[in-house]
């Protein structure tokens, strides 16, 4: 808000002050009324033509400065939004159409496996970004994870439309790295800027194609950053932010004042499927390391801690006697890795990593993975009430050997699952906490484990009664043909218990 005062256009007149102390006498009245009446004319000249300068619209430009930026947004759309594409998906998947399709008895047992195969088209629509001119686009992952044989069609702005091919993918993170196929190489594109620069307030952008009416605009402000509770991943850490953000946005872009990439648009709280004011977008700097692993051909190294977090409850702040509710406690240190190497400790409690407040776990574990693998990280930990500084090293979690990993297939309810012994590199990319035990990594779609719905994962804690410690142990529980399958399988917190007749 602008304010004027006439004090900055009002001379000092000594007649005036005059007049208020009752200086005048009664034959200069008139003499100061015509003085009066030609320095109000003159001083209402000067301010009509003083109000024409304020009121003159400032030339558009790409704003220079936060405050500058209260006249438009035109100028950073722009730059913008030739930048963001819609995305558009097809996907060819075989389903099985069954009398009892509704019979919550054969809906347990059965699943899908028996009745005619057919094929359907499912579509799906979001957003992208271009962040370089050959073509290569950021967006979320379930934008464009379908089964089955997958169609991607982009449409730029300037309503040119090309096919597209996934490069990378990573579900924990819901990034997917795009690349345009065909076009000139002279892709207009959007520069990364640095997240961490962002502040609660900031004014930021959003470009996608919302509900599918094409490409929309839409102000707000950040609300909030490191938002943490609202992933399904122990890695994903958010920006929060007011602006409109709606069903197919998904992949498009949060863009600062500079018109530069601040966050990946990816999800929205509501209960009615519109926005409420609060969508969540993945931060540009974890967008950035991802990138650059796909782009280096790599697959994405996370960082391993070897050790497990929790955070800060109001009874955990009593006991250990902190001051605030804040931070992330160390409630495991595994005897091998880099938290031991780094002496963290059961019941330390992080609270900053490189100066960055953590406020829980997730805080921490992103903060790792934007660092990267093979630098080092400075832990600002409270040990037994004591400020103490540790340093971790960041270290890839060891690979799987050969005999880790199983294709299972045959006449058992687990033909077509990919097994492997939970390791902590397992562990890490399937984003469970436990280790130890046999997961499924993947599942092949038609086969019979995907009939009965089985997914990544899932961990097979018996079969027929025997405990499964390893993959050895489950080719040899599935080797011989049963009438019944009796299985145990964990799902997250769930123990489940499965009868599958054979």
């Amino acid at each position: 808000m602008i304010h004027y005062s006439l004090s900055k256009w009002m001379p000092s007149w000594a007649p005036l002050k005059a007049l208020s102390a009752g200086a005048f006498a009664r034959r200069d009245v008139g003499r100061f009324a015509t003085g009066l009446a030609v320095a109000i004319l003159a001083t209402v000249g000067s301010a009509s033509l003083l109000l024409a300068q304020r009121a003159a619209p400032p030339a558009r430009q790409v704003p220079a400065a936060r405050e500058v930026a209260q006249y438009s947004f035109a100028p950073i759309v722009r730059t913008a939004a030739p930048a963001v594409v819609n995305v558009y998906v097809r996907s060819r998947v075989k389903a099985f159409t069954s009398p009892f399709a509704n019979d919550p008895f054969f809906e347990r047992f059965f699943g899908g496996r028996f009745g005619q195969p057919s094929e359907r088209v499912q579509s799906s629509l979001g957003s992208g970004v271009i962040v370089n001119a050959e073509g290569i686009v950021i967006t979320n992952t379930h934008v464009v994870k379908a089964s089955g044989e997958t169609e991607i069609r982009v449409a730029l702005t300037d309503k040119r439309e090309f096919d597209a091919r996934v490069i990378a993918q990573d579900d924990k993170n819901d990034i997917a790295i795009l690349k345009i196929e065909g076009g000139d190489g002279r892709f207009p594109f959007l520069a990364f800027e640095d997240s961490d620069s962002l502040e609660v307030g900031d004014l930021v952008l959003a470009i996608g194609n919302p509900f599918g009416v094409g490409q929309t605009v839409t102000s707000g402000i950040v609300s909030a950053l490191a938002r943490t509770e609202i992933g399904a991943s122990d890695a994903q850490v958010f920006i929060q932010t007011d602006a409109a953000i709606n069903p197919g946005n998904s992949g498009g872009a949060l863009v600062d004042m500079s018109g530069k990439l601040v966050g990946i648009n990816t999800a929205i709280f509501s209960r009615s499927g519109g926005s409420h004011g609060i969508g969540f977008a993945i931060p540009s700097n974890l967008a950035r390391v991802y990138l650059n692993s796909a782009l280096s051909g790599k697959k994405l190294e996370r960082p391993w801690l070897a050790a497990k977090l929790e955070a800060v409850t109001r009874d955990v702040a009593e006991g250990l006697g902190l001051d605030r509710i804040t931070g992330a406690v160390v409630t495991r240190v595994n005897n091998v890795g880099p938290a031991a190497d780094a002496g963290l400790q059961p019941g330390d409690v992080i609270l900053r990593v490189d100066g960055f407040e953590a406020t829980d776990g997730r805080g921490v574990l992103y903060r790792l993975q934007t660092k990267g693998v093979g630098a080092t990280a400075q832990l600002d930990i409270i040990r037994k009430g004591r400020p103490v500084v540790v340093t971790l090293a960041l270290k890839a979690a060891p690979p799987p050997g050969k005999d880790d990993i199983r294709n299972l297939s045959g006449k058992h309810p687990l033909d077509g699952a990919r097994v492997a012994n939970l390791l902590p590199s397992i562990a890490d990319d399937l984003g469970l906490d436990e280790t130890g035990g046999v997961a499924i990594l993947s599942v092949r779609p038609g086969s019979i484990a995907a009939q009965l719905g089985f997914q990544p994962g899932d961990i097979i804690a018996q079969v027929g009664g025997q405990t499964i410690a390893a993959v050895l142990d489950l080719e040899n529980a599935v080797r011989d043909r049963q009438s019944v399958w009796v299985m145990s399988v964990k799902r997250g917190d769930r123990l489940m218990q499965l009868q599958v007749p054979g």
